[in-house]
């Protein structure tokens, strides 16, 4: 009869246990199977949201419904074999009445950044209110229109088409558009400075101020529409923003308290006093350089300029960008649209108001221009068409900036060459004896 083995001791039996449990686990690893521990990434639920395809086709096809309403226009634009397109709707309650430039202008833009799918879904809402196909509750249709018909408003549904497709191809984090620039980086005022916290994947500004086609369209939007209150509307957290944004200081004087006083009202109304008022710069803890609002408001000279950030999941892992930024359950989803829909249209109703009392000296040119000449850059001279010559300088001080600094650099680098040569040839001149030898 064969001897029993002898029992293992302590020692050995340790690495042999350690063996058992470590062994499956590297299995896993090497085959690429997700790890358990790490956090479940949220993806975008499209019974919920809208695809980018499909909510530009639902607004297309409001306008369709209602031509006497809204106009669609798309616009595009491209350089270094980068193109983009945006779309441009515009509501007035006669469309004849499109080009009256006593009415009041409101400017909106939705969805600049990719992963903010919730903002385009807002402006969906309220294309569809303004054209009676959706109601804001407890709001009587008559008043509604009564200060309607004294508006014209354009909507920029989807400003960053390219970086949204990114998004829905599975790079849920994306912000920036189709070539890695962050649009709201790409204006000129305060262009490309960089704080200590900066984060190229996120802020990449772009080669220079509006090296991005969507950048130039809605330049050129802006300056041909003169709005008088202009909103960029972003995801992330609650908030009503005016400017600025590069610093943590509001403007001075009354534009700046008629600001204050609307975002507050839109605070208690829609908001239940959950959002954070004030300047961008000075309230969420960041300064940013390069955005569309502090544009809109130091060289485009919109009154009224705001940022709304209108959701924000503070529980989420930062890695989980769609739950951080868009309602992932059906109830949030819809008290966003509708407290949110609801506040536009306080903006509405009561932005003229406030702005009546703000006096701002009008220098904006006797007739609008469309949209078309300025995407071809006939406004350099018109005199042929009007009898006058009108120059357009459509620089940003940040531009004027740069070009004064090359200009003096130029010239103290000309000066230097200047003396220099002019030292040169006194010590090459033969000296002449002031006394004959």
């Amino acid at each position: 009869m064969a001897r029993r083995p002898p029992p293992l001791s302590p020692s050995a039996v340790l690495p042999f246990l350690l063996l058992q449990i470590l062994l499956p686990a590297c299995l896993l690893v090497a085959r690429g199977e997700p790890n358990r521990g790490a956090p479940r990434l949220t993806p975008i639920d499209l019974d919920l949201y809208h695809s980018s395809a499909r909510l530009m086709e639902e607004i297309k096809a409001l306008a369709h419904r209602h031509p006497d309403k809204l106009t669609m226009n798309n616009f595009r634009s491209g350089n270094r074999g980068y193109r983009a397109e945006l779309a441009v709707v515009t509501y007035c309650r006669n469309v004849r009445e499109i080009n009256d430039k006593s009415k009041f202008r409101i400017l909106l833009s939705f969805g600049q950044h990719g992963r903010e799918l919730i903002t385009s879904e807002v402006a969906l809402r309220i294309l569809s209110i303004l054209t009676e196909e959706q109601f804001l509750p407890n709001v009587d249709s008559v008043s509604l229109n009564s200060f309607l018909d004294k508006l014209i408003i354009k909507v920029v549904p989807m400003e960053n088409v390219n970086g949204r497709r990114l998004v829905e191809a599975g790079d849920l984090c994306e912000r920036r558009n189709g070539r890695g620039v962050d649009l709201n980086r790409n204006w000129s005022v305060d262009w490309g400075k960089k704080e200590k916290d900066y984060d190229p994947y996120e802020e990449n500004p772009g080669t220079g101020p509006f090296s991005e086609p969507e950048s130039q369209i809605m330049r050129k939007l802006a300056t041909s529409f003169n709005p008088h209150i202009w909103v960029n509307v972003h995801s992330g957290m609650e908030a009503l923003f005016m400017p600025y944004d590069h610093k943590n200081t509001t403007p001075l004087g009354l534009p700046s308290t008629r600001m204050t006083l609307l975002l507050k009202e839109l605070n208690v109304l829609h908001c239940q006093n959950r959002c954070m008022i004030g300047s961008g710069g000075g309230s969420v803890g960041y300064l940013a350089h390069g955005t569309a609002t502090d544009y809109m408001y130091d060289i485009a000279r919109v009154p009224m300029a705001f940022t709304f950030e209108i959701y924000g999941d503070g529980a989420a892992s930062p890695k989980d960008c769609f739950k951080m930024f868009n309602p992932t359950d059906i109830s949030t989803y819809n008290r966003v649209l509708s407290d949110w829909s609801a506040a536009f249209f306080t903006i509405f109703k009561h932005g003229p108001r406030y702005l009546d009392e703000i006096h701002l000296k009008d220098s904006r040119p006797s007739s609008w221009e469309s949209m078309d000449e300025y995407l071809e850059g006939y406004l350099m001279d018109r005199s042929s068409r009007y009898g006058k010559k009108m120059e357009v300088l459509d620089f940003g001080m940040q531009e004027i900036r740069t070009y004064f600094r090359l200009f003096l650099l130029s010239f103290v680098l000309l000066m230097f060459m200047f003396c220099s040569r002019i030292s040169k040839s006194k010590l090459s001149r033969p000296v002449v004896p002031s006394v004959p030898v």
